[in-house]
């Protein structure tokens, strides 16, 4: 079990690092790296978001995942207060509002928590993909269990992501994450998972607008089974599912990387970043999934090396520990 935590954990930190380099456009992405990105580089000098970010650096999806890890760990359990208050913390440490990388509904519930606002109230429109880029460690706590993913994931929306919508995203990636976990898991059993926890979360959160999730990772297991090569497949991916910050496409487009993949962890890493638009995100969710599915040892240990000279502040391997205690207590 710890093995495959560490490998959602890591997961997440390699998707983000992996994909944090690339363009907007699969085209331009591409045209930029002369073909695919096979490795850890540093963000492009022109980069809309990432300019200057050295090679294996993650971005605020996995320092916000691992922010609601330390909070679980603090409090031995996901509550809505203790997932606000490891944000607050954490837009406070990185100068958030100076930050180019911060989302939309993140920085404008932030902001408003910060102002004393509601609580259960702030995140109500946001629709974006933050609720599901950092939910990795929810999934990490319910080894098995999807359910109780879905109910934890649902708490750690509340802040910012308030939205069925956005739940919806949260819930099924927690979901695949929780069911990964089983050993002998199918990739099946994964998206079926995450299919079924994405109406869960529909249910749930203040009404807002937007496609269904779960239709849509079927539409972008359709577009990645097609005969094209693989490059034509993602940008067709792109070019119907969108890769964008919305979470209705950022969630589907990440199973949708991950089955054009099967689940090889490199390969959801190279197809993330190929994909370009949010690929840190796309990425990351896919990857912590794959990672989770896989466990540590699917992983080239030059990498883990690398993510751990390039983000120090990251404790992979203490969090990992008391993400395993807290789950055999």
């Amino acid at each position: 079990m710890l093995n495959k935590i560490l490998g959602g954990l890591y997961g997440q930190a390699l998707g983000d690092a992996w994909g944090m380099p690339a363009l907007l456009t699969p085209e331009a992405t591409w045209e930029y790296f002369g073909g695919w990105i096979e490795d850890f580089k540093p963000a492009p000098e022109n980069h809309p978001v990432h300019a200057g970010l050295p090679a294996g650096r993650v971005t605020d999806d996995t320092e916000q995942a691992f922010a609601l890890a330390q909070v679980i760990l603090t409090e031995g359990r996901m509550t809505a207060e203790g997932a606000a208050r490891a944000l607050i913390a954490w837009y406070e440490r990185i100068g958030g509002d100076r930050s180019p990388y911060i989302g939309p509904s993140t920085r404008r519930a932030i902001q408003a928590l910060r102002r004393g606002e509601d609580l259960y109230q702030v995140g109500r429109f946001g629709d974006t993909n933050g609720a599901a880029m950092r939910v990795s460690p929810v999934g990490l706590i319910h080894p098995g269990d999807p359910k109780g993913a879905i109910a934890d994931a649902y708490l750690s929306c509340i802040p910012t992501h308030h939205t069925n919508v956005a739940v919806s995203g949260a819930a099924a990636v927690a979901a695949a994450i929780a069911v990964a976990m089983r050993p002998g898991t199918t990739f099946e059993e994964i998206i079926n998972a995450a299919k079924d926890a994405a109406m869960v979360g529909l249910k749930m959160g203040h009404q807002w607008m937007g496609a269904s999730i779960a239709r849509r990772i079927d539409l972008a297991l359709e577009i990645v089974r097609a005969a094209d090569d693989e490059r034509q497949r993602l940008q067709s991916l792109y070019d119907v599912v969108g890769a964008g910050l919305a979470i209705t496409e950022a969630v589907p487009a990440a199973f949708g990387v991950l089955a054009l993949a099967e689940g090889d962890i490199h390969r959801t890493a190279v197809f993330g970043a190929a994909l370009s638009g949010d690929a840190d995100t796309v990425t990351a969710i896919a990857c912590a999934i794959a990672g989770a599915w896989q466990g540590i040892e699917a992983f080239d240990p030059s990498w883990l090396e690398q993510l751990r000279m390039a983000n120090p502040e990251l404790d992979f391997e203490g969090v990992a520990e008391g993400l395993y205690q807290l789950v055999h207590h």
